[in-house]
């Protein structure tokens, strides 16, 4: 696959403004935060992804003759500015959350520290990639949650919106806890396994519904899923494909892997199929479902006590149909002058608008006893992580407070870059996706409901919330 050119592929006010602080000689840092103000879906959690491909973007990002050429074009830049384009090349300071972490709203998810010519365009990639993949790996933890323990495999690229959402949201949707996926591309891409067997096509191909369950098992006899719904599952997928598995498999001593229901009362149809496959000498015989599925139907076929083992999610998956905007955004919070930095604060009607100020971390604190997460707190990057006893409060309604013992505390951001050179190494995608259900974990349960879930405390210091008042009060907005 040909490696595509993205380096125009930013909002156009990144280069107009870019070129501004250029020719005004602005060569100060600056610090802008991407961070994400609701949780999808109104859930309690989201699992931060895309670090890899921001990575892949931010040490490639360079400017070829040909975007220099169409940059001019517009008569709006200067030839000094195209000229430092045409040698572009970060210089700045990276800090990330790893993906796989479960991560809250007005957090950090990424902090860029660098001359702001540079950082300012960074922001449309940067918040485009965590967005898509956030969104997605999100939607694939609730679906597989869920799930209760069964499989969930991504089946969806056929309706993602393009190649790219196709590729990176089936490698999002593994972070998120689905096993495979169908998309061929992406397992080759992240060595991640790749799923399915046939469609209703191969079935109607042939005179019978036997003689296609027989081929197939003839072909593949060590991976036989089929799909039992192309005409009758009852009266004829199922007894068809337990034929099969009597005079193919049985014989050669090959047990079936599973049938695949797609269409009709799946609760009703996984449980006669059950029965059927039982009474025949198969019960360890899985049985797939597909069909439109997300997460409250597949709660909902598990409260109707369904026979179902497996589930293939696709559209709803690979689109997040129910909520399908992660809503990141990209603020400047501090500028650097004479190595002191200056807090910015962007002041709006809209009061999850408001932006938290200055060059900041995320410390997640928790519990010694159950390792389960008890708050998260947005800090300034030079305040200490505490180690004693630590008060944190509600930064919207201060009198609710709480004061945290037997704890022990991390920063959630790493280092990616510095001084623009890579000094982070990139897990695999299964040891991201191991990560992921290891951060889930430290979740109580209440958190993680598909509905009405605990709100999860993510508060500011007091030296922060201190900070951000005297900015809200002061002339000088």
């Amino acid at each position: 696959m040909n490696k595509e050119k993205l380096e125009l592929l930013a909002d156009f006010y990144e280069f107009t403004m870019s070129n501004g602080y250029f020719e005004r000689n602005r060569d100060e840092y600056a610090c802008f935060d991407l961070y994400f103000r609701k949780v999808p879906d109104n859930g309690g959690y989201a699992i931060v992804a895309g670090l890899e491909q921001v990575i892949d973007y931010i040490k490639n990002l360079h400017f070829d003759n040909e975007d220099i050429e169409y940059l001019r074009s517009q008569n709006l830049f200067s030839e000094k500015y195209l000229e430092y384009l045409a040698n572009f090349k970060f210089s700045g300071d990276v800090w990330a959350i790893p993906e796989g972490t479960v991560v809250f709203p007005n957090e950090p998810l990424i902090t860029v520290r660098a001359p702001i010519v540079e950082a300012q365009l960074l922001e449309t990639m940067l918040l485009l990639t965590v967005n898509h993949q956030s969104l997605i790996a999100t939607k694939s933890s609730r679906i597989v949650n869920a799930a209760q323990g069964r499989t969930v495999m991504e089946f969806g690229a056929r309706r993602a919106h393009g190649i790219s959402a196709a590729i990176y949201g089936a490698r999002a949707a593994m972070i998120g806890g689905a096993v495979g996926t169908s998309c061929t591309l992406t397992a080759q891409k992240f060595n991640v396994p790749a799923s399915g067997t046939m469609a209703h096509s191969w079935i109607q191909s042939f005179d019978t519904e036997y003689e296609a369950f027989k081929t197939y098992a003839e072909i593949y006899p060590y991976n036989c899923t089929f799909l039992v719904d192309t005409y009758d599952t009852l009266a004829s997928g199922v007894p068809n494909a337990i034929k099969v598995f009597d005079e193919v498999l049985k014989p050669q001593g090959i047990r079936p892997v599973a049938i695949r229901l797609d269409s009709g009362d799946l609760a009703y149809l996984s449980k006669k199929a059950r029965v059927m496959l039982d009474e025949a000498g198969y019960p360890d015989c899985k049985i797939c479902a597909t069909n439109s599925l997300d997460e409250f139907l597949i709660s909902s076929l598990i409260e109707q006590d369904a026979k179902i083992d497996l589930f293939g999610v696709g559209e709803n998956l690979i689109t997040a149909k129910s909520n399908p905007v992660f809503g990141g955004v990209y603020k400047l919070v501090a500028l650097e002058k004479n190595d002191r930095i200056i807090p910015k604060i962007k002041i709006s009607e809209n009061i999850e608008k408001i932006t938290n100020p200055s060059f900041k971390k995320v410390v997640r604190f928790y519990d010694k006893a159950t390792n389960y997460a008890l708050a998260d707190v947005v800090m300034l990057r030079d305040e200490e992580i505490p180690t004693e006893d630590y008060e944190i409060f509600d930064p919207n309604h201060t009198w609710k407070r709480k004061t945290l013992t037997n704890y022990y505390a991390k920063d959630l951001q790493v280092k990616v870059f510095e001084n623009g050179k890579l000094i982070y190494k990139n897990p695999e995608v299964e040891e991201i996706a191991k990560y992921a259900k290891e951060q889930l974990n430290t979740l109580w349960d209440e958190v993680k409901r598909l509905e009405n879930p605990q709100k999860y405390y993510v508060d500011l210091s007091q030296n922060l919330y201190d900070l951000k008042t005297k900015l809200l009060h002061s002339k000088n907005k």
